[in-house]
This record gives C-alpha cells, structure tokens and sequence, in this order.
C-alpha cells in the first residue's frame, strides 16, 4: 500500500535473507510477522513488496520485472516496485517495505502503517470515482475492522452520489441508504457487505454521467419560508427545475428546519398524482432518511438533488389507467376537499388501529374505488391519526405481494412493489411531519393498491395460522438453501409464515433474510422491498400483519432468486485478500 510511515514511528526491523541468495535467485519469497514478501534483486538494489497481488491475490513472485516495474501475469497489473504502487488503478495498490542491507543481511521493515485510515478512506473515493467494486469492497472491509463509524463510508457514497450524477438522486443513493437502514439489522459480518452494495450501487449510477452542478440560492433573499414553499410548488406545476432548485436551497440557507423542508418536499411530491410510478417520494423519503443519518449535514446539496426529479415527473393525470373506465382523479379531487373537515372531526374521537385494521383492508383489497376513498375518510373522522392510516393502507399494499398470483406475467411483481414501496414512502413521512398535503398521498396509494387487484385473482393462499413446529430455529436453517432454486415463493411464504406463528425470533428471520438478499447481485427493487417490510414490519408487530409484511418480502426475495452472484464473488475475494487468506 502506499502509505508512509510517521517520521517519529519506531522501525521494526525483521531479518529476511542473504543478498547473496537474492542475486543468485533474481526473486526470493520470505514470511516476517505474518506476512509473505517478495524480495527483487534488480538493478543493483533489493525491494520487498507484498507478495499478493492485491488485485486477486495471485504471487507476484511470479510476475517481471522491468524497468524498476513489476507486471503481474495474472492479469497484467503494473506496479511501481519501490511504492508498491499500481498505474492500473483497477488493481489497487500494493504494500513495500522498507529494506536496509547489513552486512550482506536484508532486513525489511513491517512496522505497521500509521496512516492506513486516511489511505482506506482514498481508497473508498478511488473506488467511487473509477466504479471499482473490489476497491469499495477492500476499503470497507478495512475500515470497519479498524473501528470506522458505518456513517462515514456512508456519508463518502452519499455526497459523491449528489454530486456525480447530473440528473440527481437515483436508484443507486435509494439502495445506499436502503442498506444504510438495514445495517442495525444484519449480522456484524453482513454489515460491510451491505455498504459495500450501497456504495458499489452509487459508483455504477454516477459512472459516466457529468456531474451535477448546484444553483446557488437566492441572494440575500427577504422572503418567508411559506412563500419560498409556495414558489417552489408553483415552480414544479410548470417544470421549472431551475426555479424550483433556487427556492429549495434559498429555503435551506434561510435556516428552515428539518419538518419544514420535509413539508416542501412532500408538498410538491403530492400535487399531483402518484407521480413517475411512486418512485419521487420514495426518493424524497430515502434523501431524508439519508440526512437522519449523517445529522443533515450537506442538506442543500442532497436536498436538491431530488428537484429534476419532480419537475420531470409523469402525473397520473395523464395516465389512462387513472382516468379510464372511472376516473380515479376526479374521485381523489373530492375527496381531498373533505379532508380538512374530517380531520377535525377525528380529533375529538377515540380509534383504535387494531380493531379497525381488518375491515378497512378488506375494503381496500376490493374493487370499489369510491367506496375506498369514502372509508379512509370516514376512518379519519374516527379519529384515525393520518400516519396509521397511511399503515394500514401499506399493510393493504404488502397483501398484494402476500397473496400475488404467480401465473401472472412476473414483471407485475414490480407493479405490486411499486404500490407498496411507495405507500411506506407515505407513512414514513407523516410519521416525520404533520403534512395536509402528504396526507394526499395515502389515498394515492390506495388507488395504486385498488388499479393491481388483479394481480390477487385468485389471491394466493396466506400461511395458516395453525400450522406450527416445534422448533422454529431449525426451520429458519432451510430457508438458504430454498432460494438456492428458482421460484420458491410458495414454499418461502409457508416457511416464513410457520416460522412467525410458531414463536421464531423475528430478529433472526430479518438477519437471515438480510444475507440471503446480500448474497444476490444488486436489484434495486428487491432491496427496496425487504427494507420497506423492515419498516412496516416495526409498525405492525405483534400484530398478524406483521407477519403477513415479512410472508411478502419473503416471496418477492424467493421470485428474484437466486441470481449470478457475481458481486458476492467480488467481496469474496476482498474478504479473503483482507483476512489474508489463501486465493
């Protein structure tokens, strides 16, 4: 690696080999304290250099040497034999050692780096910059097992993500903090794996794409934050990215707090319906999720990231699906006039979440859309505080997944994803901000969740609740090697369901079902799904639905198993070349 040592470090000199054998040899391999150094005799001088290449470990003994440069024939890295350094950045740089000659003795010295931590956390930049997953899966790795924060790699990925990519937050910063939001879930050692997906899954979005240039604030601007929120919405209504950006971060440099930004956000996310499939306030909610975690710091960059987004936008008005044969617009428009009244109304009442769960999902899972909006708002007036509404209809939502029809056309799992990912977006922001405007977004998603009911025609069977074992932990230990096969989903939806009724520890089940989806190549959606189901499943627990929530990521986790594995294989050879292991 090359990274120096402090000048006030003690050497630690080992005794290596005489330089009799080096010159007669031209390369000699030796151990010192745990590691395997070349040695090269070439051009008068001697250099000791890690023996592992550290692209995939293959012995550099065996590679040339030429012009002080040494070529691995593996796959044909160069490095600089006296820096260890590679001019073939793919291959990560290699460690040297220091070496003194006594008396015709090598002595090499392997005191240990002083600055590995600013070199690692290069090396994760590096990584970003060139779209190295084995570089992001090594620097990880080793910044975690120094005792680095999670938070730090990930606030790297995240304002490399911001700035990077022209048109904004994507999918890649989505699954970045996705696995930021799993990682208290996972094992210890399925922890670096995740960042290592995060990170890997901005690298890939922002390779290529021109970076993003930020449009500073208004300068010096008198104006409140409820006009700048009024002339963003009115900025996003006609497309104007440019002066929708300027508003938002004129709003963030006038000091407007967390909630009140979330509000703007959201306010325009909602104006109109369920808008580019869901994914706008899903994005939306993951940037703030995002900035919970590094305690907003570079708010304004993040912030406005998401502001193409929204002025691009589809609108569901313009959608036939929402118009055609009833026009579920126009219902949504009434209803959103009522809203105020109904609120008022439920503030006086008593409600009960759980007696009313049942039989408002059951009208949710019908085909009445104006019976659908008419009971969520009657639910209101009950006294149904709007962030366990949004709930209830997420739990409608993951019900769609529960009891998908597989002989459906298997691009509609994406569909029923996309109803529920997007309700959880929903109540996960109110539970952040009273918002009238957001409030909006819960009979969106209702509507998302009545246009795929036929994807429930017939409704797959739910686990039965009588069906028990003994020994759930047991049955837990089938669960890997059922996704070893393609299309498990009934029978992952009847392991999970039995596991749950029959007292299995939740906590392990959401370890498991952690690395069973690090284990599969990156997909956006599915990762997108288990930590939404993470989040309903912390709402709903205790209750059936919460078993129901985790049935639904377990049968959308076994349809898109198993996959090549390709990316696991890469962390693989990190792990391996971290511990130090064989190749």
């Amino acid at each position: 690696m090359v990274i120096s040592q402090t000048p006030t470090q003690q050497k630690h000199l080992v005794q290596v080999a005489q330089v009799a054998e080096i010159e007669a040899a031209g390369v000699k391999v030796v151990h010192a304290e745990g590691h395997a150094i070349a040695l090269f005799h070439h051009n008068g001088q001697i250099y000791a250099i890690d023996n592992r290449c550290p692209h995939m470990g293959f012995p550099l003994h065996k590679g040339s040497v030429k012009d002080c440069i040494l070529t691995c024939h593996w796959h044909h890295a160069r490095f600089d034999l006296t820096s260890g350094g590679t001019f073939d950045i793919w291959a990560d740089d290699g460690q040297a050692f220091p070496v003194e000659v006594r008396d015709g003795v090598v002595w090499v010295d392997v005191t240990p780096p002083a600055d590995a931590h600013a070199y690692h956390r290069q090396r994760l930049v590096d990584g970003l910059e060139q779209s190295l997953s084995l570089v992001i899966a090594k620097s990880v790795i080793a910044q975690l097992a120094a005792g680095v924060d999670p938070t730090e790699p990930f606030q790297t990925g995240l304002d490399f993500g911001v700035r990077y990519r022209r048109q904004g937050w994507g999918a890649g910063l989505t699954m970045h903090t996705c696995m930021m939001q799993l990682l208290p879930h996972l094992q210890a050692s399925d922890r670096p794996r995740a960042l290592y997906h995060g990170l890997s899954a901005v690298a890939r979005d922002c390779a290529g794409k021109p970076p993003r240039f930020t449009i500073q604030p208004l300068p010096n601007t008198p104006a409140s934050f409820q006009t700048l929120k009024q002339w963003f919405r009115q900025f996003i209504e006609v497309r104007d990215a440019q002066g929708a950006e300027r508003c938002l971060a004129s709003a963030v440099q006038v000091g407007a707090e967390p909630p009140q930004l979330a509000d703007m956000l959201f306010a325009a996310a909602t104006d109109h319906r369920f808008i580019d499939g869901g994914h706008a306030l899903d994005f939306t909610n993951k940037a703030l999720e995002a900035l919970d975690s590094v305690h907003w710091q570079n708010a304004e960059q993040v912030l406005t990231s998401l502001v193409s987004e929204y002025a691009g936008a589809e609108r569901m008005e313009e959608s036939n699906a929402w118009r055609y044969p009833i026009d579920l617009v126009d219902i949504l428009e009434q209803t959103f006039e009522a809203l105020p009244e109904a609120i008022a109304t439920g503030q006086a009442q008593q409600f009960s979440i759980h007696d009313a769960v049942d039989s408002l999902v059951s009208v949710l899972l019908g085909d009445d859309p104006q019976a659908i909006a008419t009971t969520l708002l009657a639910t209101l007036g009950q006294g149904c505080s709007p962030a366990d509404l949004a709930g209830m209809v997420a739990y409608a939502a993951a019900r769609r997944i529960a009891q998908f029809q597989t002989n459906n056309d298997f691009r509609d799992w994406d569909t029923a994803h996309h109803a529920f990912t997007f309700a959880n977006a929903v109540h996960q922001g109110l539970t952040r901000v009273s918002s009238l405007e957001l409030l909006r977004g819960v009979f969106d998603a209702a509507m998302a969740v009545y246009l795929n009911r036929f994807l429930n025609m017939p409704p797959a069977r739910l686990p039965d609740l009588d069906n028990r074992v003994e020994e759930p932990a047991a049955l837990l230990a089938d669960l890997p090697d059922l996704l070893n096969r393609q299309q498990q989903v009934q029978a992952a939806s009847t392991l999970v369901g039995t596991y749950l009724h029959s007292g299995g520890d939740p906590a392990q089940l959401l370890a498991m079902l952690g690395n069973l989806l690090l284990r599969e190549d990156r997909d956006f959606h599915t990762i997108q799904n288990l930590e939404a189901a993470l989040q309903q499943y912390q709402h709903w627990q205790g209750h059936e639905a919460g078993i129901h929530v985790l049935v639904a990521t377990a049968r959308y986790l076994a349809a898109h198993a198993p996959t090549m594995r390709s990316q696991t294989q890469t962390y693989e050879i990190a792990a391996r070349l971290q511990r130090g292991d064989s190749m």
